[in-house]
């Protein structure tokens, strides 16, 4: 046997005493790199195992008025979470859920056994605070209520095409909603609590809490004020109507600010399911496209006012009930014509053979570069999806008759929006501005404006002096002509009316008409611009004077007094009809006492009394207004 020496083993010993200090000091280099280079980073990744997440939904931004009229705001609607692996009894907890939320037990029972985080239930989604209430009495671990919203429309079926509406999950789907959805929406906050393998909540680590940001608030031009009297007006009309739609558009003509829209068939945002998707995936206003038919007169007056090619009162034309042009016969919609006649009482008579010669004095060129520069045949840019381009004739298709056929109307295809842009061009002063209809975006938290949109104008048409002249004219047509439906006493009115035949597979419809009326007031410095589309109303003549015509006027004079402007004595006085109402000046009846009423000689007006006192504090409507005799004066006692 052989022996190792002292030395040898002296040797060897030290060997493993030097590897075991070079073991001892790697572990303990390692072991503090562990603890002091990487311990957040490892204590991070320890609660990001052991964490759990529960979403809180931020609030959607709020769309309000010009005034800050809610028009769009939310509802509280609780949420039902669950973290399966908390759920003790599942078939239990399904039971119980089943009966308060209407669903059955399986498909719950599917969820709550989910192999996941957390999980949403599909009929736990923004439900009643009657039975977030019943869930929470239950007491069952693992089912967490957490906050949520829905989107709210306090005025209902109001403005609906423009609002649009949002999903389930609030997200925008349609109009507004959709156009500013990622400023509306907010960002999304959360709670983490921390559970081990098994899903139980471990006691000694407090909650994380991240709050949602709310989305910024939308502020429109619309007044609601002016919206109401649209959408109360409209009502009307497919009451009386029953019309295949309608169209209406409010614009400050100054600025291009939209004041009001709507259209029927209508329908209400939160219920968008129950109509057909054509009703409510089709803004009219702005989508729409049909031949004008006479308020497209206005741009073809105004080309020729601006180019020299006209003087209204001073130029005479003679209409014998129709033109030849290009081998075709086009005909004045008044049978045996008007006669000879100026040219303002062509406009006023709407007379197609009149406007015939103005596009002939215009030329082709000129004709359809006026057209083009009053912004036809392009979007406008409002800040609203699916707007409509219209249709014109290419140049090189435009002959005589096609040249004479657009000039009053006819033939060319245009969007409401176009037009109301357009007209709004023509008596500004000539400038065509951008119509839009958000205002500005507010932060809720701060109040700061963190957008706002101003005027946009794209050009100049006509000048302030053209300008000028067709608000005279259209001043006229309403005082004296085809128009005079839509007067109202005290306001000066201008606007022209439209009647176009529908086509269908190259051919026009018989007894088939959309019927229009475009109005602005007052007449010498216009504060807003109407515009009225009818499609087809039934039961009555079509005709743009007798059924948009005095749609518009009922808007326009209840508009100006929501605008607080005021009434005025220096009307074009308006041409008598046989049928038209007697007029009589409201009288001043504020300071009075009954007593002092009586002694009045207040003839063909009926007073309705409000209130308890002995002296008049307010009438509705106001002195100087004049209304048809038999109206009621409603007064209100101190």
């Amino acid at each position: 046997m052989k022996r190792v020496s002292a030395v040898t083993v002296k040797k060897r010993l030290m060997y493993i005493l030097a590897g075991g200090l070079i073991i001892f000091l790697i572990i303990s280099i390692r072991l503090g790199y562990v603890q002091f280079a990487m311990g957040d980073v490892l204590t991070d990744r320890a609660r990001d195992s052991w964490s759990r997440e529960i979403k809180f939904e931020p609030e959607r931004g709020q769309i309000v008025d010009r005034n800050g009229v809610p028009i769009a705001t939310n509802e509280s609607a609780p949420t039902i979470y669950v973290v399966p692996r908390q759920i003790e009894d599942a078939a239990d907890a399904a039971e119980k859920l089943a009966a308060i939320l209407n669903t059955s037990k399986e498909t719950l029972y599917k969820e709550l056994t989910k192999n996941e985080v957390n999980v949403r239930l599909s009929a736990g989604r923004k439900i009643s605070f009657e039975k977030a209430r019943e869930v929470h009495a239950k007491k069952i671990k693992g089912v967490y209520i957490a906050e949520d919203s829905k989107r709210h429309y306090p005025f209902g079926e109001y403005l609906s095409h423009v609002l649009g509406f949002t999903g389930i999950d609030n997200q925008g789907l349609m109009g507004l909603e959709l156009f500013y959805d990622e400023e509306l929406k907010g960002k999304s906050g959360s709670v983490q609590f921390f559970s081990d393998a098994k899903g139980k909540r471990m006691p000694n680590m407090s909650d994380d809490y991240e709050a949602p940001i709310d989305g910024y608030e939308l502020k429109l031009t619309i007044d609601t004020k002016i919206q109401s009297i649209i959408e109360r007006e409209l009502d009307n009309a497919e009451a009386q109507y029953n019309p295949d739609g309608i169209i209406a558009i409010a614009m400050n003509p100054n600025n291009g600010e939209i004041l009001g829209m709507s259209s029927r068939p209508s329908f209400h945002p939160s219920q968008f399911r129950d109509v057909p998707q054509e009703v409510y995936n089709r803004n009219l206003p702005i989508w729409s496209t049909y031949e004008p038919g006479s308020t497209f007169k206005i741009i073809t007056l105004a080309a020729a006012l601006e180019e020299g090619k006209v003087n209204l009162e001073h130029d005479h034309f003679h209409d014998p009930g129709f033109v030849k042009v290009g081998g075709a016969t086009l005909k004045c919609w008044k049978r045996g014509g008007h006669g000879s006649q100026s040219f303002l009482e062509v406009v006023e008579n709407s007379c197609n053979p009149g406007f015939v010669e103005l596009g002939q004095r215009l030329g082709k060129e000129k004709l359809f570069q006026y057209i083009r520069d009053f912004g036809f045949g392009q979007k406008t840019g409002i800040d609203l999806a699916g707007e409509g381009t219209g249709i014109l004739f290419k140049m090189d298709q435009v002959g005589p008759v096609e040249q004479a056929t657009t000039a009053f109307g006819q033939g060319v295809s245009v969007t409401p929006i176009q037009q109301v842009a357009a007209v709004a061009a023509a008596v500004n002063g000539g400038t065509l501005y951008q119509p839009y209809v958000a205002k500005e975006l507010i932060d809720p938290i701060t109040g700061e404006v963190v957008m706002r949109k101003t005027p946009v104008a794209k050009r100049n048409v006509i000048s302030e002096a053209t300008s000028k002249e067709v608000r005279y004219a259209l001043e006229s047509v309403v005082a004296q002509g085809t128009g005079g439906n839509a007067f109202v006493d005290s306001y000066r009115v201008g606007g022209k009316t439209g009647t176009a035949q529908k086509a269908q597979d190259g051919r026009y419809l018989e007894n088939n008409h959309i019927v229009s009326f475009i109005g602005f007031a007052p007449a010498d410095d216009p504060q807003i611009i109407i515009y009225v589309a009818v499609d087809n109303p039934k039961g009555t003549v079509q005709f743009g004077g007798t059924v948009a015509a005095p749609i518009v006027g009922n808007m326009i004079g209840d508009a100006l007094r929501a605008m607080d402007v005021e009434p005025r004595a220096d009307q074009i006085e308006k041409k008598k009809k046989w049928d038209d109402p007697v007029m009589i000046e409201v009288p001043d009846l504020q300071g009075m006492t009954k007593m002092d009423i009586m002694e009045q000689e207040i003839y063909n007006l009926r007073l309705e009394t409000s209130g308890e006192g002995k002296v008049v504090g307010h009438q509705i409507p106001e002195a100087g207004v004049k209304v048809e005799a038999g109206s009621v004066i409603r007064i209100y006692m101190k």
